[in-house]
């Protein structure tokens, strides 16, 4: 899927976990820039996949994990940039990746 939010404002991403024996041992979350033309004409990841880090040179950045019968990971992003663009993953330890494209408009 993807997510559109204004520029200046707070990308906020839910990881929801359910149906699980236990709550994951951890959530991690990564992140790839995307390139916005590509021969396909969809955009294409460029650049390595990293793991989204609180203490990122970019500030602003913070990971808030709620574990029980429900497990829910947020991520926020504040201040939105063009950036932020890219693709990002929640990566449970007992669960398969889910994946979001996150768009920046400017205006």
């Amino acid at each position: 899927p993807d997510i559109y939010v204004n520029y200046g404002s707070t990308i906020n991403l839910t990881c929801t976990i359910r149906h699980s024996p236990e709550p994951p041992a951890y959530i991690f979350w990564y992140y790839s820039r995307q390139e916005s033309n590509s021969s396909s004409g969809y955009p294409s990841t460029k650049g390595p996949v990293r793991v989204v880090s609180y203490d990122s040179e970019r500030g602003g950045v913070s990971i808030i994990t709620d574990k029980g019968d429900v497990t829910t990971s947020r991520l926020l992003i504040t201040n939105a940039l063009r950036s932020d663009e890219g693709r990002y993953s929640c990566s449970p330890s007992n669960a398969d990746m889910a994946t979001v494209r996150v768009h920046v408009l400017s205006g």
